[in-house]
């Protein structure tokens, strides 16, 4: 198991990359030491083990020591005024947004980071399930690992190349995913809009924001305040 942070890249008007997104891809494994002799590895080698219950504990070590750092390290100076929020997904292991530990970690050094959660039912809401999970898993593929080690190395390399471009793709889904739920009065029986991304951005004319109807949005502020 992975945890994965992305954001929407960010580019400059001549289209040059400012910031790519990717945050870092964080692997659930322990090192331990080996207790007896095989044929592989010799007595006290150490070696790379999943971790095969991620608890509230792990989630929350991994989102302080881990993410949080990676956050501070490549976020954009020109944003960190901003607050910045991390979507999870309702899995159990995840914490709660008003966690006291973690609450305490993400106002340091200026920043101001909070946690929230991805709408329930609603796995079109997440960038990673939308199709960033699938673009990194198809680079994957490619290869062969044998272990562990390998297998972390492989997910880790498919991650660092995978291509902004196409991350930015994703972000422009979910907001046309966003457009779709809203005319669906909240639900989810939809399919996934298509825009042909990849020749509208051939055309120069990709845009930051997918357009939505004020009808549309008149309806579902209509049905909030039911």
């Amino acid at each position: 198991m992975f945890m994965v942070a992305v954001a929407r890249p960010r580019f400059d008007v001549n289209g040059v990359e400012l910031f790519s997104g990717k945050i870092g891809i964080f692997p659930f494994v322990v090192k331990e030491l080996t207790k007896r002799n095989s044929k592989n590895r010799t007595t006290g080698t150490i070696e790379t083990k999943p971790i095969l219950s991620v608890t509230k504990d792990i989630t929350r070590a991994c989102l302080i020591e881990k993410v949080l750092p990676a956050i501070r390290s490549v976020w954009p100076a020109s944003m960190s005024n901003a607050p910045i929020f991390i979507q999870q997904d309702n899995a159990r292991p995840h914490i709660g947004v008003n966690d006291l530990e973690f609450m305490e970690a993400a106002q340091r050094d200026g920043f101001d980071i909070k946690l929230c959660f991805q709408p329930p039912n609603s796995l079109d809401l997440n960038v990673l399930d939308l199709g960033f999970f699938r673009a990194i898993q198809s680079l994957q593929y490619q290869n062969a690992p044998s272990n562990v080690d390998e297998l972390v190395e492989v997910v880790e390399k498919s991650f660092n190349e995978m291509k902004i471009e196409r991350l930015n793709h994703v972000f422009l889904t979910l907001q046309c995913c966003m457009n779709e739920v809203m005319k669906d009065s909240g639900g989810n029986n939809y399919k996934v809009p298509h825009m042909n991304k990849e020749r509208i951005e051939r055309e120069n004319d990709l845009p930051l924001q997918v357009r939505c109807d004020v009808d549309v949005v008149n309806q579902a502020l209509t049905l909030l305040q039911k």
